[in-house]
């Protein structure tokens, strides 16, 4: 079945429905980018946020989630270590791994671009009658299960499921 053919069996006008919410979505993601935007590239912004949500990762996690070669990830991560938003240290546990965390300059810039995507949806939130905000959060978990977001494989939302 063709990809054309798999939409149709959806209901089309849920599909433009989903895809005006995640055009939304992505203006709110992009105004808080904006905020930071002399600050760091997206690139350096993914892995960031990649730190932040999966937790202490190596050269090869960062690298993965970028999509990119373990060389092209040691340079965004060099960049940001020299700009005191990453820690890069041994791993403790294999001395042939390094270990990448948030330094406290990073944990605030991600904060900040978190705060400002949480109130800009919190503002949409208060928008919507109760009852409509009520069944959302149900139909978006799922949907979110079924693209992987919520409990599934951390390399899908390629650090950007934050806050």
């Amino acid at each position: 079945m063709s990809s054309i053919e798999k939409e149709a069996s959806v209901d089309a006008e849920l599909v433009e429905v989903v895809l005006a919410a995640a055009r939304l979505l992505v203006g709110i993601s992009a105004q808080s980018v904006a905020a930071i935007d002399d600050v760091v590239t997206l690139p350096q912004l993914r892995v960031l946020m990649m730190v932040d949500n999966h937790g202490p990762l190596n050269l090869s996690a960062v690298a993965a989630g970028l999509g990119v070669h373990r060389s092209n990830g040691t340079r965004v991560v060099d960049r940001l270590v020299n700009a005191g938003l990453l820690d890069r240290r041994d791993d403790p546990a294999d001395r042939r791994n390094l270990v990448l965390e948030l330094t406290p300059a990073g944990r605030e810039l991600v904060d900040t671009i978190v705060s400002h995507r949480r109130e800009a949806v919190v503002d949409l939130l208060r928008r919507m009658p109760q009852e409509q905000r009520a069944a959302l959060g149900p139909a978006l978990s799922s949907f979110a299960a079924a693209g992987g977001e919520v409990g599934g494989d951390p390399a899908w939302s390629l650090g950007w499921s934050s806050g």
